[in-house]
């Protein structure tokens, strides 16, 4: 009597989670097919271009309340390692900026250039831009507040104060950035699209999934017959 082995049954999830999340992005993708290297380029820089005059944050943000607290707190003196409320150093200052609109940012400039989101893009108000510095920590920060302008906790003797963008700074952050999700989104241009073109995209992501389900499903019967 000859027993025939057991057929051998695909490990649970296997391979599926791979082609799911091929298939989604490339239906995502696929609108813009033809752009795409264009996207990429765009996508690649990391450090921001000063923003034109005039730019604000939108009232009642996260960053207008960060730009407003940083901006209440000019002519209070710098002391190294303060962060408040009677005097502050840079990195200091932006801290408690953003942690009284809500965001926790790591304490020093060092830990926000290497912490937070880079700036894409215009710079915005409530970015924060760090510079090369001869101080103890190496690294001096700034905040964006708009009309080409930055608040900053410079140096012993020198107060919390406003002034014009300095260029020439090592990177620029945006605390408070989109999450990957989001961005991957911003990056294929989801927004731009109409209901139909998002709808249409969506439909053609769940019909390449079903035929890959299909597909794979047919090889596995084949194989154990």
């Amino acid at each position: 009597m000859i027993v025939l082995p057991a057929p051998r049954r695909p490990g649970p999830g296997g391979g599926l989670a791979v082609l799911v999340v091929v298939t989604v992005l490339a239906a995502l993708a696929a609108p813009h097919a033809t752009g795409l290297g264009a996207l990429v380029a765009d996508a690649l820089p990391v450090i921001a271009a000063p923003a034109p005059p005039g730019v604000r944050p939108a009232s009642g943000s996260r960053a207008a309340r960060a730009v407003a607290f940083a901006l209440d707190q000019r002519g209070k003196p710098y002391r190294w390692g303060a962060e408040g409320p009677h005097a502050f150093d840079c990195s200091g200052l932006t801290w408690a900026a953003w942690r009284a609109a809500g965001v926790a940012i790591p304490r020093t400039a060092a830990g926000q250039l290497a912490g937070l989101p880079r700036a894409t893009g215009r710079l915005q108000s409530g970015d924060l831009l760090i510079y090369a510095s001869s101080g103890p920590s190496r690294r001096h920060v700034a905040m964006v507040v708009g009309r080409s302008r930055m608040v900053e906790a410079l140096g012993q003797g020198i107060p919390v104060r406003s002034t014009s963008l300095r260029p020439g700074y090592l990177g620029a952050v945006r605390p408070g950035g989109r999450p990957m999700t989001a961005a991957f989104l911003d990056f294929l241009g989801w927004d731009g699209l109409t209901a139909a073109e998002q709808a249409a995209a969506l439909a053609g992501g769940c019909i390449g999934l079903a035929v890959l389900l299909l597909a794979r499903a047919l090889v596995g019967g084949r194989r154990h017959r």
